[in-house]
């Protein structure tokens, strides 16, 4: 059997408490204290979501993103933008000549 949701929220409130712990108590010469407590904390709250998906069908409203994965995405939006923005100047030359008065 599966967690329950309560049992998957206060673990996910546990482990920010423990987050916010390690963060305040962190020599930033040695960030695997937080590093840990992140990846910790990434587990929560993906046990959250998905027991709260298997039990009641409801996500989460936001997700949580690979910074990595992110600055990717970035990269790929802008190429599109680059795109659009000559699609949209291409615009200015059209005429919709079902406008024009007879």
């Amino acid at each position: 059997m599966g967690m329950n949701p309560t049992d998957a929220l206060n673990r996910l409130i546990a482990t920010f408490e423990a987050h916010a712990q390690a963060a305040r108590a962190a020599d930033m010469a040695d960030s695997s204290i937080v590093e840990a407590a992140e990846a910790r904390l990434r587990d929560a709250f993906f046990t959250y979501d998905d027991v709260l998906f298997n039990n009641y069908g409801v996500d989460l409203p936001f997700d949580i993103v690979d910074s990595d994965f992110d600055d990717d995405d970035d990269d790929f939006d802008d190429y599109y933008d680059d795109e659009d923005d000559a699609s949209d100047e291409d615009d200015l030359d059209f005429v919709d000549l079902d406008d024009e008065d007879d």
